[in-house]
């Protein structure tokens, strides 16, 4: 998969990219990309949801974890898996309730213009908690796969037109694949 520690960006939306912080699932419950609580901040910035890295507490980080492991677990239900969990649902509906990041508008020589209030981790949290919700609560459940190379286990929605796809990403995990059946066939 690469480079371990590099965050992954091909779930489609902001909370399901957020599961896969936890790279390699299915070895011995994988390993972490949020290491620490800069990590967190980093990531929150490389997913488009601030502009900056948060300041971020190691109570952020545990919080952070602890959504997560929540939208892991509820997401999977859509595949199948074990039916939703009450803690699960209330720790994603306690952070959605959190009011998201906003913007104050200043008055600069050229007008009013809006500029985003720095993020705090809780805004954030809750910003991806919401995300969820539209996601677990929408038409969008339905799309939701696992990608399909065994070494792989992150999530990602679906939104090609024939609702087939197979392969978190065809950059990562399609290409491998087509490459293997080439091989083969050559041989």
């Amino acid at each position: 998969m690469g480079d371990k520690q590099g965050f992954r960006f091909h779930g489609g939306r902001p909370s399901v990219n957020f599961t896969a912080t936890v790279g390699m699932r299915w070895r011995d419950g994988g390993f972490e990309r949020l290491t620490d609580p800069a990590a967190l901040g980093r990531w929150c910035t490389e997913a488009g949801l601030t502009p900056a890295d948060p300041a971020c507490s190691a109570a952020d980080l545990a919080a952070a974890r602890e959504l997560r492991e929540a939208v892991y677990r509820l997401l999977r239900t859509q595949l199948g898996d074990d039916p939703a969990q009450a803690e699960d649902i209330a720790t994603v509906n306690r952070w959605a309730a959190h009011p998201p990041p906003v913007s104050a508008l200043h008055l600069t020589p050229a007008g009013l213009r809006a500029r985003p209030v720095p993020a705090t981790v809780p805004s954030l949290l809750g910003l991806i908690a919401a995300d969820a919700v539209a996601v677990l609560g929408g038409d969008e459940a339905a799309r939701l796969r696992e990608c399909a190379n065994p070494e792989c286990s992150l999530l990602f929605l679906d939104t090609s037109r024939a609702g087939a796809r197979r392969w978190c990403s065809m950059s990562a995990c399609g290409s491998r694949e087509k490459m293997q059946r080439y091989r083969s066939a050559v041989r």
